[in-house]
């Protein structure tokens, strides 16, 4: 029988790693239904949580199809992960007019809260509706999805609004860039570092072929970037130091237009699940916003573990200044955003921003160091 060593493997490391939500998800009898390819494009999406037993989410989507082909195990891990029912429907949604904790003048500006211009930005994942997710890519996929965007990208360099440049990481791409270009990219904060040390993504398949098909378009006014080739085929954000959070938003929200509106461009949806993303922790609005704040009260003690367990019920994610996995500031500044993805709308996460930052400073305000 087919992968029955792996499924005995499989059900080992389910009863040792309760936290393993594919593990948890994966129901033999509906594998067992699967024909062979099914089977074999269902145990990819699975591989870089078997191999990584320790994962908390455990599988990517390597298909755009897959959440919709696959959904018996996928609405199982939604559910797990996500709190929602297993027939959840997502539904996406810019528009901010009418969201609870809105202000008034319909204006998410973080100086009326009594803070300074911040560091703020927004980014959503997305993938081309033809081509392979990353985890499934072939090289020459990569390099092919690259050229695409490079014509989507001389569009953008033509227009005054965005201008820039694009830098690839792919040799002889005629855009290439040297290692210390790129490097300096990286300590800017601009580009991706390399995914072959992230045990995660390699067994997944997605950081295979690296450079190449890597790279980053940047704007003239390095506030609006997209990313090519990391854990979604684009990464596109939009960010910069100030005080309206509307300003990144509403910024974003037309790029993204922009963007789609290129000829060759269709980004990959789900009737059922919003926007297709590599991660199932991202599905629905791809959508991450947050911003920099200086908590020092909160994280007096030298970590962010005060500033977590105030932040968790409301909703929000604490992370280093330099992303998952990084360390404080050491004035004590820490990275804030919204955990929602999934059964919200892109105007219910950047507002769950301005009230959760609201309810954060008020502690700040009342803690002793």
């Amino acid at each position: 029988m087919p992968y029955e060593d792996t499924l005995v493997r499989i059900a080992a490391l389910k009863a040792d790693h309760p936290q393993n939500i594919a593990l948890q998800s994966f129901d033999p009898a509906y594998f067992a239904t699967l024909n062979a390819d099914g089977q074999s494009r269902l145990m990819k999406c699975l591989n870089s949580g078997i191999e990584n037993p320790d994962s908390e989410m455990g599988c990517y989507a390597c298909q755009p199809g897959d959440y919709d082909k696959f959904r018996p195990f996928f609405a199982k891990v939604l559910a797990r992960y996500h709190k929602v029912p297993e027939d959840a429907r997502h539904t996406n949604d810019w528009t901010l007019e009418g969201v609870d904790g809105l202000p008034a003048n319909g204006v998410l500006d973080i100086a009326e809260l009594g803070l300074p211009a911040l560091s703020m930005r927004v980014r959503v994942g997305r993938n081309l509706a033809d081509f392979p997710l990353p985890g499934s890519m072939t090289r020459d996929d990569r390099t092919a999805l690259e050229r695409r965007m490079m014509a989507a990208f001389d569009q953008l360099i033509a227009d005054p609004d965005y201008g820039g440049a694009y830098h690839s990481l792919t040799p002889g791409n005629p855009n290439a860039i040297s290692e210390d270009e790129y490097q300096a990219l990286v300590d800017a904060h601009i580009m991706f570092k390399d995914m072959g040390a992230d045990s995660y993504l390699t067994a997944a398949g997605i950081a295979a072929d690296w450079p190449h098909g890597r790279g980053c378009y940047v704007s003239e006014d390095r506030g609006f970037i997209i990313w090519v080739g990391e854990e979604d085929h684009l990464r596109i954000m939009c960010m910069e130091r100030g005080t309206v959070l509307n300003r990144v938003f509403d910024r974003l929200k037309v790029a993204l237009g922009v963007v789609s509106g290129i000829d060759g461009l269709d980004f990959a949806m789900s009737d059922q699940y919003g926007v297709v993303t590599s991660c199932p922790t991202n599905l629905g609005t791809g959508m991450r916003a947050s911003l920099h704040i200086a908590l020092p009260k909160l994280t007096a003690d030298g970590t962010d573990k005060r500033a977590k367990d105030i932040a968790r019920p409301l909703g929000l994610s604490v992370r280093g200044v330099g992303g998952e996995h990084t360390p404080i500031g050491a004035d004590g500044t820490v990275d804030i955003s919204p955990s929602a993805r999934f059964c919200i709308t892109e105007a219910e996460i950047i507002t769950a921003l301005y009230k959760g930052i609201a309810l954060l400073k008020a502690e700040e305000d009342r803690s002793g160091a």
